[in-house]
């Protein structure tokens, strides 16, 4: 099971400043010990939303929308992407996490599973995304 652990932005994200020494080695630990336990798949931080972009459908037509976008608590500052045996395991690493923002500003992680091929009733569609050459544990 793939679970995507998300990093919630808040303001100090959203400004594009980039996280203390102290911190950035705290997450390196973590990460490191993810990766040596063998259930670290990929990790990043996110820019700004004032670099990105968003693309709205209305009708099945999209139009982009440029940042930045105004409700911090729906955006996503940082990811990890894990693939654990359990939730119980899932849970067991996202409680080891470090604060986001260290330890003097509140902040908040989100765990959710990634669905999986295996979670669709078989039909030649999913076939499709099976043949593609991505990585697919």
């Amino acid at each position: 099971m793939r679970f995507l652990i998300m990093v919630r932005a808040n303001a100090v994200s959203e400004s594009g400043a980039l996280p203390e020494e102290a911190l950035m080695a705290a997450m390196a630990s973590y990460h490191e010990e993810l990766s040596r336990a063998g259930v670290l798949l990929d990790a990043n931080g996110l820019k700004p939303s004032r670099d990105g972009f968003r693309v709205r459908y209305r009708g099945g037509q999209p139009t982009l929308v440029d940042g930045p976008f105004a409700e911090t608590k729906e955006l996503i500052a940082g990811y990890t992407l894990i693939q654990a045996r359990s939730r119980e395991e899932a849970m067991e690493w996202a409680r080891r996490f470090p604060a986001p923002f260290g330890q003097a500003l509140d902040s908040e992680i989100e765990v959710r599973p990634l669905v999986e091929l295996d979670d669709f009733t078989p039909n030649a569609a999913v076939e499709r995304f099976r043949q593609l050459d991505t990585p697919r544990p």
